[in-house]
Parts: structure tokens; C-alpha cells; sequence
């Protein structure tokens, strides 16, 4: 926690004025070790100094974040990859040079620079170079790699707008800069590339199709840590990504006793949500209807689960994704959040 009643909302558009300024002022607040949350193209990040461990431990105080659960390091680009890493693998180069700027984040061997905080003690760092003029500008700016997980409560929904970051984190950190909402919705792909095949750590707004056209096999961990095991990469903890509702899972050929179910529900006087494809007739207190293409889908989850917890919906009907690998990153956001995939 810091000492701000609430954080300072700065509107960052690249088109504006004073857009230098606006940025200038959220680099000179990451400089000092404090906490700015930032637009990127996937999610809004909780940035910090990567390379500062007092401001490090500073995103964990505001989240409620464990230790062991670690931090993505975001860079203005390439070049940049010396100042935090021991060295780069062949693997890692091609896959930069394939998806970066963008949402990948590639695991690679720690440079001496990095504090323990931010990797969970481990010996290798997350590392990504963001696809939004506003964290780019900011990296740039602040002359400073840049430590951020996703700009939320732990383990609650992650932002895709800058109200979503007030209403989780506004009395804990410093600076909200408000870049409009993000494009992606879910968070970076996350890959080990230390040896010769990508490992596949978490799914997200990279398709295991695309790294697989121009890497080969990716390969998928045999067993997942759990408990207080330091993890490899964030976003491989059992329960994530949640809304306070119950979500209850649904197929799309029990639609008429669901609708039934709303509808007794509600009468009761429980505040019931629904997030489906086809939400005609739907009777429930926060309804939100999801794309059925899986890019629209991930860009707009998010937003609709936020939805839920304005509503303060107590449970939330939800219907299962296909079972095809464009929705796989989607279905696994929901499993953590609560909806079993099968």
C-alpha cells in the first residue's frame, strides 16, 4: 500500500497534445519506484522499475499477489533483452523476431540485474515487448524495463480498462494512465524458450498454431506446480481470472431449462448473470452476450465478467466454449475462473 487516498488518472492518447507530457509524468513516478498501471494490447499491466526490488515488492503489496507466483518483464524492444536476460537462445530470436511486438511472452536464463522478486527466485525471466503505442512510449520514456502482471486483485479479473484498474487497485497504487480499452483481452501467450522446442506454459493471445508455423512441436509440461511451489510463469495458479459470482457451466442444448433456471432464480430474489452466444429471451439481472468468433470472444470476456461483480450478481450461467483450439486460451481462462472445461 501506498500512501494516496486515490491513484491519479492521466489520459493517454498518442493523437493528443500532451501526450510527451502525460507520459513524461507516469515515467517519473515508475523512476522514483513507484506504481503505474498502463494499457498494453492484451490486458492493463501494474508496472514497477523490473529492476528495483523495493518497487517490485511494491506490485505484491498492492495485489496481494504471492511471492510465488512471478512477474513478466515488458521492454521497448529487442535490444533490450541484455539488460535483463544472460543470454539469448536461437529459439528465442526467432520467436521475437515472429511475434514481437505482440503478445508473447518468452522465458529465457535471468541476467545478474533482476531481482528475485520478480522471477519468484527462479532462474529464468518472462520477457515481452508490448503492442501499444502507450506502454511503448512509457518504456521509453522511463528508460527502465518494466515488471507488470495484469493490473487487478489477485486472482480477480483482469483489466481491460482503465475503470476496471480504479475500481480493483485505485486506492493502492499511484498512477493510472487510461489508454482506452485493450484489444487483445486475455494475457500473453507465455513459452520457455531455453531449449531447442518451445514449452507452452499459458495459453493467450499468441495460438499454439502460430508459434508451431514458424518454431515446430510446441511441447506442454508434464506436471504443473501447485500449492506455494514457485511457478515458472504467472498465470498457472488453480483459481485466476475470477468474478465474485458462482459461474455455473452450460451447453448450448440446455438453453431452455437454463432460461428456466434463471427465471426461478430471480424470483427469488438472487441476482443471477448470463454470458452466452445467444442470450434472446434471457430474463437474467446482467446479461452479456459474447461474441461466437474467438478473438471477439477473448477481447470482450473480460469486460463482461467485470460486468458481473457491478451487478453484484451472486451466480452467473455460463456457456461452455467450443471445443476447438482457436477458443482453447478462452476456455482456459473460464476454467480457472471457476467453469470446468468439460
Amino acid at each position: 500500500m501506498n500512501d494516496r487516498a486515490a491513484a491519479r488518472l492521466l489520459h493517454a492518447d498518442p493523437a493528443a497534445a500532451d501526450f510527451a507530457a502525460v507520459i513524461a509524468d507516469a515515467a517519473a513516478v515508475l523512476r522514483s519506484g513507484r506504481l503505474v498501471a498502463f494499457p498494453t494490447e492484451t490486458v492493463y499491466g501494474l508496472g514497477a522499475d523490473a529492476l528495483d526490488a523495493a518497487a517490485v515488492q511494491r506490485i505484491y503489496a498492492a495485489k496481494g499477489r504471492p511471492s510465488f507466483n512471478p512477474l513478466i518483464v515488458h521492454l521497448a524492444d529487442a535490444s533490450w533483452l541484455p539488460r535483463v536476460v544472460a543470454h539469448v537462445t536461437p529459439l528465442a530470436r526467432t520467436l521475437a523476431a515472429a511475434f514481437w511486438p505482440g503478445p508473447l511472452t518468452i522465458l529465457l536464463p535471468r541476467g545478474a540485474s533482476v531481482p528475485d522478486g520478480v522471477t519468484a527466485g527462479l532462474a529464468n525471466v518472462g520477457v515481452r515487448v508490448p503492442a501499444h503505442p502507450v506502454a511503448l512510449a512509457l518504456l521509453v520514456a522511463a528508460d527502465r524495463p518494466i515488471a507488470a502482471p495484469s493490473a487487478n486483485a489477485y486472482t480477480r479479473v483482469s483489466p481491460t480498462t482503465a475503470e476496471h484498474v480504479l475500481a480493483q487497485l485505485g486506492d493502492r497504487i499511484d498512477v493510472v494512465l487510461d489508454g482506452g480499452p485493450t484489444q487483445v483481452g486475455i494475457e500473453s501467450t507465455v513459452v520457455d524458450a531455453t531449449g531447442e522446442r518451445p514449452l507452452l506454459l499459458r495459453l493467450g493471445g499468441v495460438s499454439v498454431d502460430a508459434i508451431e508455423r514458424v518454431a515446430g512441436p510446441v511441447l506442454r509440461p508434464a506436471s504443473v506446480a501447485s500449492g506455494a511451489t514457485p511457478r515458472p510463469a504467472p498465470g498457472m495458479v488453480e483459481r485466476h481470472y475470477a468474478p465474485r459470482a458462482r459461474l455455473v457451466p452450460f451447453a448450448a442444448s440446455e438453453r431452455a431449462a437454463v432460461w428456466q433456471r434463471i427465471g426461478e432464480l430471480t424470483a427469488a430474489g438472487e441476482r443471477v448473470g448470463l454470458l452466452a452466444f445467444d442470450v434472446d429471451g434471457a430474463m437474467a439481472g446482467c446479461v452479456q452476450q459474447l461474441p461466437r468468433d474467438a478473438a471477439g470472444c477473448a477481447r470482450e470476456l473480460y469486460a463482461a465478467l467485470h460486468e458481473l461483480d457491478a451487478a453484484h450478481c451472486t451466480v452467473a450461467f455460463v456457456e461452455r466454449m467450443p471445443a476447438t483450439a482457436e477458443f482453447e486460451a478462452v476456455a482456459d481462462r473460464l476454467a480457472r475462473a471457476g467453469v470446468p472445461l468439460r
